[in-house]
């Protein structure tokens, strides 16, 4: 069973290991005093006075400056572009502790480097300004200069001095970096995350529209307007012979009304495109049994649904069926389908199978990453199983609404 890289993302179990649950190095609880552990904490209470030092005065000079420029046109940018740069220097934090204390955390989503493409550089101005990551890791190259000049002295004074206390002293102070590194270091998962997937589910939602407009431009430029433009002229050629010609007048009419009968066919198709007549008059049973007539393979339908969800998720189950059936038209080389649609709490569930070849991928290029995309800009889910001989089996989840007293 395959599912999107951000499902499996999101329903993977935390992995075991160490302190912070990441699987790495982590120092035991009990522990020889003078072991390769407090070795390395030697070393990372040692370095946390230059790499203090270093990251103080970048974001000092990056606040200023930001701030100090802000009336001007650079100020903002460079403020956004220093808190980028606050970003990586938590990610040098990050390994430097993964590295030496055996602690990690995961590294919090990102977010983009320069204007997306269908964001615009003010989106990702007021994004990078309110990172909360950022000015975290902000927070903490400002309290850790200080902190870096007590460990660095404590440290080396017990090296020269106070051998015997070494271990222990050196043990409680890489516990108090571990905690910084843990607070202030790590994303807020619930919050951060869902948001970072929000806006990367608006750009989804943005291209598809777009593309959607784009075809039904072109869907219209090419074929119902253009069959209307030769329309118009074999009219205006009619009306001019109707006189002197009026055998060939007629000719020309009779192919004028052929034109005319192959228009409204193109125009029909289109707005079933666009949204059908028969899913907003009748609901999802009677779109889908449409659907299915036109499918090449023999298709069963099921529909059992409580009442009709909200015209939006009606929709999207509408066209999630219709490019499902037609992937099984091109690709499945099935004797039969099925479609199953039903509701489980507060989920639509749909089911499309086929007794075809089998081996279909999310990557296969037949458009299931871009329908898996569609579905989880909404909050949905797609989950494929198709081993090579078949059957295929492709279910998608969507959150269920209910209409509302005017749909």
């Amino acid at each position: 069973m395959t599912r999107t890289l951000r499902d499996q993302q999101r329903y993977a179990a935390p992995p075991a290991g160490g302190p912070a649950g990441d699987g790495t190095d982590a120092p035991p609880v009990v522990r020889f005093a003078y072991d390769r552990h407090t070795w390395k904490e030697v070393v990372h209470l040692l370095a946390d006075l230059p790499m203090g030092i270093f990251g103080f005065v970048y974001v000092v000079v990056m606040v200023v400056l930001g701030l100090g420029l802000s009336v001007t046109v650079i100020g903002l940018p460079l403020l956004a572009a220093g808190l980028l740069g606050a970003r990586q220097l938590g990610k040098a934090e990050r390994a430097r502790a993964r590295g030496l204390l055996g602690v990690s955390v995961e590294e919090p989503t990102p977010i983009p480097a320069s204007p997306s493409r269908h964001g615009g550089f003010f989106p990702w101005l007021w994004t990078s300004l309110r990172d909360p990551v950022a000015w975290r890791n902000v927070l903490y190259e400002f309290v850790r200069l200080p902190w870096g000049i007590l460990t660095f002295a404590v440290t080396l004074v017990s090296l020269v001095v106070a051998w015997p206390v070494l271990g222990f002293v050196v043990r409680g102070l890489a516990n108090v970096d571990r905690m910084m590194v843990r607070a202030l270091l790590s994303p807020s998962d619930s919050l951060e995350r869902r948001i970072a997937e929000l806006e990367s589910d608006r750009g989804v939602v943005v291209d598809t529209a777009a593309a959607d407009l784009r075809r039904i431009e072109r869907d219209l430029h090419d074929g119902a307007q253009a069959r209307l433009v030769a329309l118009a002229m074999g009219l205006g050629l009619a009306k001019e012979k109707l006189l002197e010609d009026p055998d060939a007048a007629a000719v020309m009419v009779d192919e004028a009304h052929g034109e005319v009968k192959l228009a409204l066919q193109e125009l029909r198709d289109l707005a079933r495109g666009i949204h059908p007549a028969v899913l907003t008059d009748r609901g999802l049973d009677a779109a889908l049994s449409s659907v299915a007539s036109r499918c090449t393979v023999p298709v069963k339908v099921a529909v059992d649904l409580p009442a009709r969800p909200a015209p939006a998720i009606e929709g999207i189950a509408y066209f999630t069926v219709s490019e499902l059936l037609q992937n099984v038209s091109k690709h499945s080389r099935a004797r039969a389908a099925s479609v199953e649609v039903w509701r489980s709490a507060e989920r639509l569930l749909i089911q499309v199978e086929d007794n075809g070849v089998g081996g279909a991928r999310l990557d296969g290029g037949s458009g299931m990453a871009g329908l898996a995309e569609r579905l989880g800009a909404v909050d949905g889910l797609l989950v494929l199983e198709s081993p090579v001989g078949g059957p295929t089996v492709v279910t998608a989840e969507l959150p269920w609404r209910d209409r509302g007293p005017k749909d």
